[in-house]
This record gives structure tokens, sequence and C-alpha cells, in this order.
């Protein structure tokens, strides 16, 4: 397309390239941009006179005036003779181009540029972070040789690696807690789960002196005959969770029945619908809220064999059982729990076929509950029930005249008392300690022969613990509670004597059953050793006959040959012996007659096979 005339006087004669320029290429566009930057450096052309502006189809700003109504700027050489626009040197084609790109360009596009250019832009950020971050952890490596884009895709794969196994795991096992009992199988060993629970030494040095049949607790307990356990629930030791684990954590061939939202679970015996387990989940409260020693002793029997007559009844082994704690801990956990408005008034503190009047147990508050009492009014009183609470629910209250305090002197009444307990708690078939939740566990296994599902749990952690009291006031709940003071030594004493006479009786079991087999592999390798020289004295005297037969028909090839080998050295050390010790005592022309040896070999042999 021909420009104008004025454009053509004004643009002048064709753009020569100056001296020292590129000269004209083969390609026209490369051409056009070399021509380009010659009439923008050449002074007094049109060219340089316009200003530069934004690519094609971009305006200034996004708000300007369009690129076609911008006037054509032209130098003073001009004189004002160009008028025209630029737009209208440019073709028709280029013309509409340009109005399509005005018309696609928005506010969206924009954003999707920017948000190009941004994530590129940090992209290749990233990029610069990662690898000085390589090269600050792989310098050593680098210094001693320079690694090349291989060994580069290398170790971006193995990072890749451990990360996707990282997420994997992260899958498989959400939580910590196998995580870390992977990480202890690795480090280290297993430790004993029974050792110093409480924190302190697992070594401790007895204080009372028991017989081994108060040590030795092991309850032939029938769950499919008659025999029925007992629980002696004391108020805070405890014993919620012990009953639940009792119904909800028992291995049984027939295991409780609990329904969602029901306190009371049914434990019946296999193939029977009779319960085996009296407590406060399985049965309730059948005599009374938090009954004591004397009230479930009279009241178990009658309400089990209520419906009966008394010749029909069988003859039933009742099995109590209790948790104790420890009686400061304890003390104060019953004084949160009445703060928060307990008043245990259910109870019936029935003895000797009545309750008590309020005389024998005034109360020490008037109105419907105790909530938020300070521990000082707490403690003041003196006929509170939680005082040596313990003690009286495990002694029998019949020995002292029951609640009424003047049948006997204060003195005499606390040491009857005491030592009531002392008996009946270790005549009980099972006792345990709160402070100890994993040896109670063990120890209610190991006496009934049976196993709970999952282990207990050792909360250290209580209500109890959480109230900060000084010495005084330490000093003070003790002395309140000095019969549960003593009881508790006694019983912890006692508890701990019977966890280690249990340990060790179960490692003697262990190494006697370790024993026998090994009795019985050295009897079998006799036998075997025995036949075979026989035999072999056999095939001596009369080859011909016993060139078919088998050498050796008993011998089990299936023993190992280390086993084999053991077992000859043992056997001729041991003949070297008693040989030694029986040379002293031979003539030394004689011989000792193989007779002797066979047959003790075969009596040894005999007594095995009779093990067997």
């Amino acid at each position: 397309m021909a420009l104008p005339a004025c454009a053509a006087r004004a643009l002048g004669p064709p753009l020569q390239p100056e001296q020292g320029a590129p000269a004209r290429t083969t390609c026209p566009r490369r051409h056009s941009r070399v021509e380009a930057e010659l009439a923008v450096s050449r002074p007094g052309s049109v060219a340089a006179s316009v200003r530069v502006g934004p690519p094609r189809g971009v305006s200034h700003g996004f708000n300007s005036q369009p690129l076609l109504d911008e006037p054509l700027k032209a130098s003073s050489s001009l004189a004002g003779a160009v008028h025209a626009p630029l737009f209208a040197l440019l073709s028709r084609g280029r013309r509409r181009r340009m109005r399509d790109l005005r018309r696609r360009w928005d506010l969206g596009s924009l954003c999707r540029a920017l948000l190009t250019r941004g994530l590129a832009a940090l992209g290749h950020s990233l990029k610069h972070v990662l690898s000085a971050i390589f090269s600050k952890i792989f310098g050593p490596l680098a210094s001693v040789g320079n690694m090349d884009e291989k060994s580069n895709k290398l170790l971006l794969a193995l990072v890749m690696l451990f990360l996707f196994a990282v997420i994997v795991l992260q899958y498989v096992c959400p939580g910590t807690e196998c995580q870390l009992l992977r990480l202890q199988a690795f480090s280290s060993p297993v430790p004993d789960p029974y050792r110093s629970e409480d924190e302190s030494s697992a070594r401790f040095v007895p204080r009372y002196n028991f017989s081994r049949g108060d040590l030795l607790r092991k309850v032939d307990f029938d769950i499919k005959g008659d025999d029925l356990i007992v629980f002696l629930h004391i108020q805070k030791t405890g014993g919620t969770t012990f009953g639940r684990h009792l119904v909800r954590n028992i291995q049984l061939e027939q295991p409780c029945e609990c329904r969602v939202g029901q306190k009371k679970c049914t434990c019946h015996r296999p193939g029977k619908r009779e319960t085996w387990l009296f407590s406060r989940f399985s049965t309730g409260w059948s005599c009374g809220l938090h009954a004591d020693w004397t009230e479930l002793t009279s009241c178990v029997p009658a309400v089990v064999d209520g419906k009966r007559d008394a010749r029909m009844r069988p003859s039933r082994n009742f099995h109590y059982i209790t948790i104790l704690r420890d009686p400061v801990s304890r003390y104060l956990s019953e004084w949160r729990h009445v703060q928060r408005g307990a008043t245990w008034k259910a109870s019936l503190h029935v003895c000797d076929g009545r309750p008590p009047t309020s005389e024998e147990l005034p109360s020490c508050y008037t109105g419907d509950d105790w909530s938020g009492c300070p521990l000082k009014e707490f403690m003041d009183c003196p006929y509170n029930l939680a005082n040596n609470r313990q003690v009286r629910m495990l002694s029998d209250l019949t020995l002292v005249g029951c609640y009424n305090l003047s049948v006997m002197p204060e003195k005499q009444r606390n040491k009857v008392l005491l030592e009531s307990a002392k008996s009946n708690l270790k005549h009980m078939a099972f006792f345990g300690l709160t402070e100890f939740q994993r040896k109670t566990q063990y120890l209610f296994e190991k006496t009934f022969n049976m196993n709970f599902i999952s282990p207990f749990t050792q909360y250290n952690t209580t209500r109890a613990s959480s109230v900060e009291i000084n010495e005084e006031i330490q000093k003070r709940i003790e002395g309140l509670n000095f019969l549960d003071m003593e009881l508790y030594s006694y019983a912890k004493d006692l508890f701990l004597q019977r966890y280690q006479f249990m340990r060790q009786k179960e490692h003697q079991e262990a190494r006697r059953k370790r024993q026998e087999q090994r009795k019985f592999l050295k009897g079998r390798f006799l036998q075997i050793h025995f036949q075979s020289q026989s035999q072999g004295q056999s095939q001596s005297q009369n080859p011909s006959q016993n060139q078919s037969q088998n050498p050796n028909p008993n011998a089990n090839p299936n023993l190992p040959p280390n086993l084999i080998q053991n077992l000859t050295q043992s056997l001729s050390q041991n003949s070297s012996q008693k040989e030694n010790r029986a040379s002293p005592k031979q003539n030394p022309g004689q011989e000792q007659p193989e007779s002797n040896t066979s047959n003790g070999t075969h009596d040894y042999i005999g007594s095995v096979e009779k093990w067997r």
C-alpha cells in the first residue's frame, strides 16, 4: 500500500545502514527490526519523535485514552504539516486485529497474566532456595567430587521416595502410638510393665512375715458351676474403673452383655441364666449403696438364693474381692466428691439386722447435701464416715456392737476393728491397690485364671492430686485416718509380697519346663545312641544277614546336629567323670561289667518315656 505524499516527504529517502551496522539479511523480520532501530537513532525522524508505546494491542494504562485516539506527535521539522493519526499508516488487516485485541483486553486477562508471572517467579525463587539448601547439606560431598546432573536427579529421587514413605506411614498409622512402639522395638527391649509403677524402687523390703498359704492365692473358680465373685466397692478407691473391667474387659466363653445407655450388664454363666458376678455393674446395689463387709456377708446369700429353700441351695463359694487406696488421696477425693453434692444417703448401714439410729450415726449437715463445704469443715465433723472408712467397711462391725460407741472403750474398739479388717483382707480371694494397676491386673489373672483383653492404665493425675495442701493439713488427715494408714501399710506389704511370690513361682515353673524338655531330648538321644551301637555290633557279627537292613531305623533325622554334638560332649564328659570317680574303687586288673551301665540307661530312658 502506498503512503500519502505528505508522509513520504516527511520520511525522506529510504534508510541506509550506517557504517558498522549489520548488513541486510535474508530474514525480512530481522531486517525490519534493524531498520527500525536505525530510524530511532537518526535525529529528526518521525520514528524518533514518536513516544515509545506499549506492545501491540496494549494501552499505556487501563483507563488511558485508546491508541486510536492518540494524535501523531511529529517533530518540529514537520511544522504541523502532518495531522493524520498514526493508525492511518497501518494496513487494514492490522487495524482489524488491533480492534479485536482492544475488545478482548479486560481485567480477567490482566489478572491471569499477573498470576502466571507470579507463579513463575515463585517457582524460580523456590528452585534457588532448594538448590542453596542442598548445597549446604551436601557440601562435603560436592567437595569430594562435583555432582553432575545424574547425581542431582538421583538425590532428588531419594528425597521424593522418603517423603512418599512418610506420607504412606501417616496414612497407615495416623497416630503416634504405633510409630513409638516401632521405634521402641528397634531401639531398646520392652521394659517390664509391672516394674516401678509408683515411681519408687522395684526392690522393696517386707515388714510383715506371711506364710506360704497367705502369699499363694490361687482360687479354683468354676464359672460354669455355682461359685460367685462378690466385689466390695469402697468409695473413691477406683472401684468404678475396676468394676467396668470386670464386665467389659475379661476374656470369657460367654462375655457380659452391656447395652448402650444402661449401667448394668448381664453376666450369665455359659449355658445358664445365672450370674457369676455380684457387683454394681452386674446386679446393681442389691444390698444397698456401697455395702460393707458386714452387710455383704449377710445379704448376698439371701439375695442370690432367696427364692430357694435353704435345703435346696447349692454349696457356693463366695470369693470376695476389693480395691484399696492411699488414705490421704482417698480422703481428699471423697471431700471433692461431697463438695459436688454427693451424699450416699441411700446407704443402709445394716448391722446385726437393723440400721443405725440417728443418735448412733448423726449427720454432719442439715440441708439436702453438703455441697460447697470447705476442707476444714469436712475435717471438723466428728461423725464423718470418711474417717477410717476403709477399716470400717472391711471389718466385722458386729464384734464392736455395730455403731453403738458405748459398748466398749474407743481404744479397744479401734484395735478390734483394725485386727478384723486385716484378717478379712488377708483371707479375701483377692484385693488390689489403686496405685498399682498393672500389678493388680496380674494378680487377679493369676488368682482366678481369667485374662483381661486390654491392660490396665495407671492414672497418676486425679482430682485428689490437684488439691494442694500443706504439711500441717496432711498430718491432720493422717491423724483422722490413722487406722486406714496402718491398714494400707499392711495391705501394701502383703500385696507386693504376693506379687513377688507369684513372679518367682512363674519363673521357677518356666525353668522347670525348660529342664524337662532338655531331659527329654537327652533321653531320646541316649536311646537312639545305644540302639545304633547295638545294631552296629549285630552287623559286625552277622554282616551277610544285615546288609539289606537299615542300620538305624529308629534314628530321628530331624534332630539338629548342634544338639547332637552338645549332647555327645556332655555325655562323654559325664562318663569320664564317672570313670574317674569309680577308678579308685576298682581293682587294677578288673573290668567293670556293662550290665550296670545298660540297666541304669534303660531305667533313665524308661523314666523319660514315662514322663512323656
